[in-house]
């Protein structure tokens, strides 16, 4: 009991382990990319420094993820929305399954309108990004909710270098100018960052997204004993060109670049406080971090045209407005922590029929309050020299309060889990490790579904869906640097989830649907053969099914089998430094049976820069740079467009980019 107090101390009044406690100086580590050996207890998992994140050319914010092996971002609307994420064999649609934060805030907002686990990254500033972390299945205590096939969390920084001035022009109406810095203030920092941006992209009718974007923070200390309180506001709108039939753009009735409902798209806001402590004494180290959020979505969508309406057409809109208000706790000492994590989403959201934006009918409006509490503990153990491992378990309770306005699908429910995970490191032996990690996880599931019990749109019995469906993840790695200069990982995984999330294209939502197993090998490289050179070469292949048994056949639609990215960096090579990209996106099957399936999509991204003076310098980006005309995303599904007899099943498609230059010129001061 004597050696409990200083812990909940720690948690409860974390001013309490500052006093009295020896006060570290702080440590500064410099380097293009951080080794693994020793730290890492996966050879999925690893830290993206600065110096990597400065170098990644980027077409949109959320793009700055895929510095993680093996994960692809894409678009299939306007700019404005959630971007589409693959990673594991998984279509993660707008970023289920993939845990994502953003100082500490999780940006995946459950039981949303449009998608469960909506993860929209818009309102995140490159420039601001001092670091990333990225961990991949579900096997450390620490991550809860959405991290069954990985968690990427991006840290921003409390002090600017320098401060920085920049302003870009480019093609289809790019224009985007920032101003960040972060002066003395006091005992500490004050930064702040003010981002106008807007694009049309290459559509016939342009997206015109426009965005303000802002962060406020101030903080002192170091990384050993300080603080920060940051504001952050986001607000933009856009028009959307959704994906469209490939019968009309083959027999020549639609553009690749064209739109079938001229008022899709929506608009979007969101603004947030938050505030982080940490600190080391005698007792241990201690972090706590706070959140509130209030967030806003309009959004309007037609996929299918006018199959279910002939006159009016089938556009929707998915309206979505919350609080999130969030607390995550957690002490270390010795080789031990323990963490509690709380949140609570008091939102108001709804599916209506539309025509030009206009609401026309009600399919259901709710009141959602969702509640989430969760407490793990780690352990990590040396057992020898070359043998070492970390257990740890969660236990997870949630509570779903439906208010809906069909009486029938009201109510509460209550669900729980407990979710244990081992990793097991052997080594390091000439540089080199492996790894042994298993462990459980989880999705949750739409608040909406867990208490469903007619459907609103057609008006029949419907089932409930399990509230938190299970993910059971095995995992055998390897990482050497037994080579100078070179950085490499090796993975083999299984993960098998007790229900897989599936995208209802005419309700512009995701459902509980079938149990699935993926199988995998991942091959990560990184390479730096001398001061002014990095590259990083990453292979990715999985093989996604259906676990039970069912006539319309066991492939998974949208999973994606095999993604690779070879990313070369150049500096310090007088005032020239540039970068170059090649993406690889690989063919999906669309539906169970394999009949119909994706084509594969393969992009160059580059850019070359100038330094003019010691703080002026001039960049040039181009995107899909030989021009290839391929898709950023596909499905098949039925539609009907105006004109046809009768509803159509085909391939759906949104397409990349063509191809696009920006020139940036910014200053330091």
């Amino acid at each position: 009991m004597p050696r409990l107090l200083p812990i909940v101390l720690c948690l409860v009044l974390p001013l309490a382990c500052a006093e009295g406690g020896e006060r570290l100086p702080s440590v500064v580590v410099s380097a293009s990319r951080t080794s693994g050996i020793g730290v890492s207890d996966s050879a999925s998992a690893g830290v993206v420094t600065l110096q990597q994140l400065e170098a990644r050319t980027v077409y949109r914010p959320a793009e700055l993820l895929e510095v993680t092996p093996g994960l692809i971002v894409s678009q299939h609307s306007g700019e404005g929305k959630a971007n589409q994420f693959y990673l594991r064999g998984f279509n993660l649609d707008h970023g289920t399954d993939l845990r994502t934060t953003v100082d500490g805030m999780l940006v995946n907002q459950r039981s949303h309108g449009h998608g469960q686990g909506w993860t929209d990254l818009n309102f995140m500033i490159p420039e601001l990004a001092e670091r990333l972390d990225y961990r991949k299945g579900p096997y450390r205590a620490d991550q809860g909710d959405f991290a069954a096939a990985g968690a990427v969390a991006v840290q921003y920084a409390d002090e600017l270098g320098e401060g920085l001035a920049s302003v870009g022009v480019g093609q289809n109406g790019f224009r985007r100018a920032l101003l960040a810095n972060s002066p003395h203030m006091g005992a500490g920092h004050l930064l702040y960052a003010l981002e106008l941006f807007h694009n049309d992209g290459p559509y016939t009718r342009g997206d015109d997204f426009n965005k303000v974007n802002g962060v406020l923070r101030y903080s002192q200390g170091d990384a050993v004993n300080g603080f920060n309180i940051t504001g952050m506001a986001y607000k933009a709108s856009w028009n959307a060109t959704d994906q469209i039939p490939l019968r009309a753009v083959g027999d020549g009735r639609l553009g690749r670049f064209d739109g079938v409902d001229g008022t899709d798209g929506g608009k979007s806001s969101r603004y947030s406080v938050s505030g982080g402590w940490h600190g080391k004494s005698a007792a241990g180290a201690s972090k706590v971090e706070a959140s509130l959020v209030a967030s806003r979505l309009d959004l309007y969508s037609n996929f299918t045209y006018f199959l279910d309406d002939p006159v009016n057409g089938d556009q929707f809109s998915q309206p979505d407005r919350r609080v999130t208000a969030a607390l995550n706790a957690e002490h270390r000492w010795g080789e031990q922590r323990i963490g509690l994590q709380v949140q609570n989403d008091d939102i108001h959201n709804g599916l209506y029929n539309t025509v030009a934006r206009r609401r026309l009918s009600t399919t259901r409006e709710d009141h959602i309050v969702e509640t989430s509490a969760a407490l793990f503990y780690e352990r990590e153990s040396r057992w020898t020299p070359y043998l070492r491992s970390v257990a740890g378990v969660r236990a997870d309770a949630y509570r779903f309060d439906v208010d809906s306005n069909l009486a029938a699908n009201s109510g509460t429910r209550n669900a729980s889990r407990v979710s244990p995970t081992l990793s097991v490191i052997l080594g390091p032996w000439q540089k080199t490790e492996l790894y042994l990690n298993a462990g459980r996880g989880f999705h949750s599931n739409d608040a909406r579904g867990t208490t469903l019990r007619i459907d609103p749109k057609s008006g029949e019995a419907a089932d409930t869906v399990t509230p938190l469906a299970r993910a059971t993840g095995l995992e055998l790695g390897m990482r050497t640097e037994a080579l100078r200069g070179l950085q490499s990982t090796l993975s083999l995984y299984r993960l098998d989830v007790d229900s897989e999330l599936v995208f209802v294209g005419d309700a512009g939502t995701t459902e509980a649907g079938r149990p699935s197993r993926r199988t995998g090998v991942e091959f990560s490289n990184y390479y730096k053969p001398n001061r002014w050179m990095t590259i990083d070469a990453d292979l990715a292949f999985a093989r996604a099914r259906f676990r039970d048994s069912d006539l319309a056949g066991n492939r998974i639609p949208g999973a994606v089998e095999g993604v690779g990215s070879v990313a070369l960096a150049v500096d310090h090579i007088g005032p020239w430094f540039g970068a170059l990209q090649w993406r690889y996106f690989g063919p999906r099957p669309l539906i169970e049976d394999n009949a119909v399936r994706s084509g594969a999509t393969s992009t160059i991204n580059g850019r070359i820069g100038y330094r003019l003076s010691g703080t002026l310098r001039l960049e040039l980006e181009g995107f899909n740079l030989a021009n290839r005309r391929a898709a950023a995303i596909d499905y098949f599904y039925t539609s009907r467009l105006a004109g046809e007899a009768a509803p159509v099943e085909d391939i759906h498609f949104h397409p990349i980019e063509s191809r696009s230059f920006r020139l940036t010129l910014s200053s330091t001061f």
